[in-house]
Formats: structure tokens, sequence, C-alpha cells
């Protein structure tokens, strides 16, 4: 295994495995490890999580060939199913006459349409209710919990043995005691986390509702197959759930007409071995995928830190050409290309991307007229006089700076501020937009949500009014997937006012490329400084006070603004990238479905 991942051709001829169901595992590795998705996570430390889909794609294929009886040969010689379902209805009319069950009533026969395929010879088609008993578990007050007695088996006890338990230590129902070997089926709660089968094997204990303690009135019933069919039907319970859409239940009605295809006793036995060992082939693949990927984002980072560890010119040079010479079996995931944008910004701030030209005014004249300008404002009256901030000390400054750069604090380059808090009775139908932390996203405004308040609050409030080129940062939840939500406003942002929670950058006299002040609040220096100081954990903020004494890398002006030129260059390079690599995940995930379906054909 590589770990490149490299998409197959998209015209490429799938053939089901050479050698059965082995076979299409192992002939086809490289498609099912490489069919991935990346989802995106929020909150703080948010970041995009990966889904081996072309593994779990797998291991769907093997259950339902397990059930559609694909998985093993048949043997003529089993004795049909049939002969075991006449055992099953013998014993347990004789429980019936004996007064140890209650007569059911009968269930509709398996009608033509609700045989999804065609049975193997000795398969017979059954209702799940022909040969269980269901009994919902008891519903327990938190009242009744204790620190002694029965552990009670709530839904999350059966998705994870590490989820503590309550206990009952009450009289409880015989239909309510389960102990191993119980046979349990989760009905109610969120698809794809809340439904499934299962066998418990933890001792006696008590079931809670929304679980069914399953009752089969025969030992010829083998609950591992039983457990491979009823998970086999699991979808289309879920199709059928009842409720919100995050919260859903499977009525008992829907579960006991559950049909399902039942084969010969020991074909039931070896197709639970065949899932067994095919499910422990899949472990290690899902295993060794894992391994791959993780070495690959380990190689990723170490090849783009040496980048922005070199010493000077010369050795960054070296290091880029050793990384260029690999460039396409080292760039190929989503997370190598985020790694590599946030490598261009950190040597953008670092003033590693672009060479310095000596005859540039230095930062250090940029600055002097920044004062020189806040001081005049403060003479006017028009600002406050600020408290001093303190002097930067060596210990803060995480680099050295390229010759004619200077370190400043926020505070002392621009004015930071946040906007008014507005009831919602003041808004209008229209009017100047209300510039909320929802309309900040990350390089850009969105306004799915738009309030407004009245154009008359401009000449109200004149120092809230916003203006083309504004920089603006969401002071609450200010991060998203590992980016800041910091944004510059254009002429269709207009008009607009501030609201609160939301600080704007006031930079002296323009004396800043903001689009160069942006990328840098993107880098890992910004954001590593702006996690140390989040406060709150359910809604991260940052203060105000704090951020003014952020330490920021002052290139020369005209330095600035070569260096935006070449972000944007570079940063377009990657975006189509990321386009090309979206394009074949793609295709690997079309093709992974194509393969699982033709497999069930």
């Amino acid at each position: 295994m590589t770990a490149t991942h490299r998409p197959a051709s998209p015209g490429a001829t799938l053939q089901v495995g050479s050698a059965g169901p082995q076979g299409l595992i192992t002939d086809h590795i490289d498609l099912w490890t490489s069919a991935i998705k990346t989802r995106s996570t929020t909150g703080r430390g948010s970041s995009n999580k990966r889904e081996l889909y072309g593994i779990k794609k797998l291991r769907e294929l093997i259950l339902e060939l397990a059930v559609r009886g694909k998985l093993v040969p048949q043997d003529p010689s089993d004795e049909p199913a049939s002969v075991l379902l006449e055992q099953i209805g013998a014993k347990k009319a004789a429980l019936i006459k004996q007064g140890k069950i209650k007569k059911q009533k009968p269930l509709p026969p398996v009608s033509r349409e609700e045989k999804p395929f065609d049975l193997p010879e000795g398969w017979e088609w059954i209702k799940l209710g022909e040969i269980v008993e269901m009994h919902n578990g008891r519903a327990f007050k938190s009242t009744e919990w204790g620190d002694e007695g029965l552990p009670i088996v709530r839904i999350q006890n059966l998705n994870n043995e590490l989820a503590e338990f309550n206990y009952f230590a009450g009289e409880l129902a015989e239909k309510n005691r389960i102990d191993n070997g119980s046979f349990l089926i989760s009905w109610s709660g969120t698809p794809g986390t809340s439904f499934g089968a299962f066998i418990w094997n933890r001792g006696p204990a008590a079931l809670n509702q929304h679980i069914n303690n399953c009752i089969f009135h025969s030992d010829e019933i083998y609950l591992e197959f039983m457990q491979l069919a009823v998970s086999g039907c699991m979808n289309h319970f879920i199709s059928m759930a009842q409720g919100a859409v995050g919260l859903k239940h499977v009525t008992k009605g829907t579960l006991n007409n559950a049909v399902i295809a039942f084969p010969p006793l020991i074909e039931q036995h070896r197709i639970v071995a065949k899932v067994d060992e095919l499910m422990a082939l899949c472990d290690q693949l899902e295993q060794q995928t894992e391994t791959s990927l993780d070495a690959h984002q380990q190689l990723v980072d170490t090849l783009l830190a040496t980048l922005t560890d070199a010493r000077d010119a010369e050795e960054l040079n070296d290091n880029w050409t050793r990384l260029a010479a690999h460039f396409d079996t080292l760039i190929t995931t989503d997370y190598a290309v985020e790694q590599l944008k946030q490598t261009i910004l950190q040597l953008a701030v670092m003033g590693k991307l672009v060479p310095q030209d000596t005859n540039n005014e230095p930062a250090s004249k940029l600055l002097e007229r920044i004062a020189a300008e806040k001081a005049q404002l403060v003479k006017q009256g028009k600002i406050k006089k600020q408290k001093p901030l303190p002097p930067i000390g060596e210990e803060e400054k995480p680099f050295k700076l390229m010759i004619g750069w200077e370190w400043a604090r926020l505070g002392e380059i621009s004015r930071l501020m946040s906007g008014k808090g507005f009831k919602k009775s003041e808004y209008s139908e229209s009017g100047a937009k209300l510039f909320q932390i929802a309309n900040v996203s990350i390089g850009y405004t969105k306004w799915d949500v738009r309030n407004y308040m009245p154009l008359s609050y401009l000449d109200e409030y004149p120092e809230l009014e916003l203006s083309p080129g504004d920089v603006l940062i969401a002071l609450n939840r200010p991060l998203l997937n590992k980016r800041m939500k910091v944004c510059i406003l254009t002429d269709d942002d207009m008009p607009s006012i501030l609201y609160q929670r939301v600080g704007k950058f006031d930079f002296y006299k323009k004396t800043l490329n903001t689009k160069y002040f942006f990328y840098f609040m993107q880098s890992a220096l910004f954001i590593e400084h702006l996690n140390e100081n989040l406060q709150g954990s359910d809604q991260p903020f940052i203060n105000q006070s704090q951020l003014v004494n952020f330490i920021f890398p002052c290139p020369p002006l005209i330095e600035q603004n070569r260096i935006v030129s070449m972000v944007d260059e570079l940063m377009a390079l990657c975006d189509k990238l990321k386009a090309c690599l979206s394009d074949a995940q793609a295709v690997q995930l079309q093709l992974t479905n194509a393969l699982a379906d033709q497999a069930i054909m």
C-alpha cells in the first residue's frame, strides 16, 4: 500500500473478485482504500475529519451478500430451512398449548412485493415476528437510579462499552431482565447511531426502554446469524421510522413484519464464519489505511516544515527543490493542500515568500507615520489617548524578522472597535444592513442572515458606519475549521452598520495593505496566538483588550503589495489543485458504489 491513494482511472472496467468474496476485497484493495470522504467539524479546534468510505461500503457489501445467500456456496445436502422453521413452529405451538406463552395474532404472509430478490435453494422467506417475541425495556425514572443493583442498559451502553451505567435495585419484571446471550434490538434515537441488533454478553442487567428484548422459543435459532439478518434490514427499518428528523423510532409492528431471508442452519454457521473472516480483513485494511494516511500526513508536515524552518534563502531554495521533485506524490489529499496553503501564509508573514528590496522604505518609517497621525488625532480630539501598550519583549518574538521589517502590536497600527447591541424592536424592513457575527465568513461576507436598521442610524451612530475595505473579525466563535472568520467589506455590502461582538480594524491613513493583514490573520502565527487567548468552551470568544496586544510582523508597504500578489497567485493554484482532487475523489466514490452494486446483481 502507498500513502498517496491515487484514484483509479474513470474509464476502468470493474470486475467482481476473481476468488469469490475474498477476491472482492483483494482484487480491488486500491479502490476500497482510496475512496475517502472528508467532512468539516465546527467549534474550538475544528478541523476536517476523514471517513474511509470505501472500507465502510465494503463492510456493508459483505453484510448484503451474506443475507442474500451470495457469500458462501450452497450445499444441496444441507437440511432445508423449511424443516427448521417447521420445528420452530412446533415448539412454539407446544409452548402455547402449555400456557407458557400467549398465542399471537397471525402475521400476513410474505407477499411477492416484499421479496426483494430471488432466494437460493433451501432458503425461505419469513417475518421476524414469526420466530421471535419482543418486549420493550422498562421506562426507568431518574429517581430510581442508584449506585448498586443491576446495571441499566441504555442505547449508549450498546454502542459504547465504555459508557457508564446507572443502576437499579428494585423489583423488575422477568421480561426486562437480560443476561449473556440476550438478543436485543434498539429501535429509537438518531438514524445511523441508535438503531441496531446486539447480543448481550456482559452479565445480568436491567433493560431500559427503546430496546426490545427478543425471545426466541427455540434452541435451534443461531443468534449470530439473526444479528446479521436484522442488521441487514436496518436501513429499511430507518426508512420506515417515525418521528422528527433527529429523533426517530421504529414501531413494534414494523419489526414484527420485517421480511428476512432464512437459510439452512448449517449454512447460517458458514455465513457467520465467512463474515467474521472478511470483517477481520476489513479491520486489517482499515488499520493499514489509517496508518498509511497518518504517515502521509506526517511526511507532508515534515517536508513543509523544512520551508518555514529554513535559516536562509539558500536553504529555503534547496528544501523547496527537494519538495517540488515529489510534489505529485506528496500533495495528493485535501489535508496536504490545506497544509500547503498554511505554509504559504507562514512564509508570507515571515518574509520568505518574495525577495526583499533594500531600496524599499523600511517599515520603521511606516510605523513613525502611524504614530504621528495618532498623536494628531488625539490633539484634535477625534480619538481618545490610549493607554501605552507594553514594549515587545524578545521572548515574544517567534522568529527573526527580515531586514526592513518591524514588530508592532495590533493596537499600534490600528484602532479596534466593536459595534452596538441594537434591540430587535429597532430593526426595519430595509435600510442599512446590520453587520452581525453571522455575516462574517472566511475572507468574504455572507448574508444568509440579513437584518436592517433605519438609514437614519448612520447619522445617529457615525462611528458604526462601515465602508468598503474595512476589515472585520468575529469576536465570538472566531474560528471555523482552524481558519479565522475575518472578512474585507466591498461595495456590495453597503450601506452597513456594525453590531456588537464584531470587531472592526481601523488602520491609520490606510497605511497597511488590508489583504496582507487578512493573510496574516489566517496564518498559524496569528491563530496559534489566538487559541492561547480564547476564553469560554461552548462559545469561545476573544477580548478586544487581548487582541490589541497581539504582535504583527510589519513589512515595508511596497513589499506587502508584492506578498499579496504572490499569495493570491499561489492560493489560486492550490484551489485548482483541490478542485482536481475533489473531482478525483468523486470518481473514487462512484467507482466504489458501482463495484458494490455490481457485486450484488
